[in-house]
């Protein structure tokens, strides 16, 4: 990929060396990424198998719902659009890293790249909502398909502004999975079939098995077309392109069209800035939101240029972390049920305490000359677990303290100093020297994250005297039932 004469540094620049310092690893190293990957990929899925057979035992074994033809009929349209749109996403995300590499650009030009796609997501993100419930929620889920595909067909081009603009266009795309597609089922479900507003969370809290699912497969499926058929990094942002278009085609032939009702974007952002003033909980929240994930995201950039000059499959070790998050899911699910009954404040700060200690390790693992890529692989899987654990519990304790009414405009001011943070700590690795880059955004992470820890300990501390922080159990109710659904 880069040639005999160098290869990309972590910094960004080109390193010359031919060959690996220790000529007699210079084989094994590969092939023993290679089997740490498949085995950790199969060890996490064996283990998220065993969490769900028990939680299938533990859940009653008939439900309204199940009895309702009409419902999963209903269901059965909305997923076979919806989880179409969710794989060609997860498709993409194994090999955009190594794709720009692929096409020769330094480290610095890629995190530029990232940043406008940032950018890009938090810009249509503050405005996606207004836009879905005025243009409609079915042609926007349409609109998604488009732009998504010609995101996808601008990776094709090898210059640099092309990419940039595919960027862009993958910011709108993910400002509007995220929201047309979700409003168009709520809408459907309450207004048009009139169903229990309860069964809601039954349709989403399955949508997000089956995204796991899809996640874990789309490593393993990128990394055929990657690398098992020799298709190159560019091959799995081409499958993506017949899923995209199959989804937008059923929304076309079997979905009805519904709007919203027109709110004032100026009025919707200063009411949820009030309601983020007016609550310490919420403002706590809105801090430990952007600090752990503006973690996350600088993750998303680094976790490819430490593994990969290891050798290791990054379809499989994509799949490897989606596995890890997926176990964490499952933790949580099992963690806030009856039997154990921990709280979801607890999970928060177990989340936390694990990135930071996670980070804490990747400063010592990708050490210049002395990388241990064993450990940063462990490290990134402890993160993904923690992801796993993190967004359940954040997602509980926005519901109890974030009214309804002021959700849209809060969530929108969480997400400004997460994405600036991710932007800005991506420029400071952008300007960073080749050799101490990656290992100073990692010790700049964990800094970050120690952060977070603080914020986690102050709501920690709230939620001993506040009922609306914790999660009730009542009486006689059966373990698998004591989860909140998502």
């Amino acid at each position: 990929m880069w040639g005999s004469r160098g290869r990309m540094g972590p910094g960004g620049a080109f390193e010359t060396s031919a060959a690996p310092a220790n000529p007699s690893n210079a084989d094994e190293l590969p092939s023993a990424m290679l089997l740490a990957s498949y085995f950790a990929c199969t060890l996490l899925l064996a283990a998220c198998l065993v969490l769900e057979l028990a939680a299938c035992r533990s859940r009653p074994s008939a439900a309204p719902h199940h009895a309702n033809p009409a419902f999963r009929r209903f269901q059965r349209g909305y997923y076979c659009v919806y989880l179409l749109a969710l794989a060609a996403d997860w498709l993409q995300g194994p090999y955009l890293y190594k794709l720009y590499q692929h096409y020769r650009f330094l480290e610095g030009q890629i995190a530029i790249l990232y940043v406008c796609g940032f950018a890009s997501s938090v810009l249509f993100g503050l405005v996606s909502s207004s836009l879905v419930d005025r243009l409609g929620r079915k042609k926007s889920c349409v609109l998604f398909s488009f732009t998504y595909s010609i995101c996808c067909l601008t990776k094709l081009s090898r210059d640099y502004l092309v990419l940039v603009a595919g960027r862009v266009l993958g910011g709108l795309s993910t400002a509007l999975l995220f929201s047309a597609f979700e409003a168009w089922y709520v809408h459907e479900h309450v207004e048009r079939y009139d169903f229990p507003t309860e069964w809601i969370a039954v349709t989403f809290s399955r949508a997000a098995f089956w995204n796991n699912i899809i996640a874990v497969g789309a490593g393993g499926a990128a990394d055929f077309f990657a690398e098992w058929l020799g298709l190159g990094p560019v091959a799995p942002f081409m499958v993506s392109i017949p899923l995209l278009v199959l989804s937008g085609v059923f929304a076309v032939k079997n979905w009805d069209e519904n709007y919203g009702k027109k709110r004032a974007f100026s009025k919707t952002c200063g009411d949820g800035l009030k309601c983020l003033l007016s609550d310490r909980r919420i403002l706590l929240l809105g801090t430990i939101q952007a600090l752990f994930e503006s973690v996350i995201y600088i993750f998303i950039f680094l976790w490819t240029p430490v593994l990969d000059p290891h050798g290791a499959p990054l379809g499989i070790v994509f799949s490897g972390f989606m596995a890890a998050s997926m176990l964490g899911s499952s933790l949580y699910h099992l963690a806030v049920s009856k039997r154990y009954h921990l709280q979801p404040v607890h999970l928060l700060s177990l989340a936390v305490l694990l990135v930071f200690f996670s980070l804490f390790m990747l400063t010592f693992s990708t050490n210049p000359g002395q990388e241990s890529p064993a450990e940063s692989f462990l490290a990134f899987l402890l993160i993904e677990l923690s992801c796993g654990l993190y967004f359940p519990a954040m997602g509980f304790l926005r519901r109890k303290v974030v009214p309804e009414k002021d959700r849209l405009g809060v969530m929108n001011w969480f997400r400004l100093p997460l994405n600036l943070l991710a932007c800005l700590g991506l420029l400071i690795l952008h300007d960073s020297d080749r050799q101490t880059g990656t290992r100073s955004m990692f010790g700049i992470c964990a800094a970050v994250a120690l952060l977070a820890l603080l914020a986690v300990g102050r709501l920690f501390a709230l939620s001993r005297h506040d009922a609306e922080l914790r999660l009730p159990v009542p009486p006689g109710q059966a373990d698998g039932d004591a989860t909140p659904e998502l």
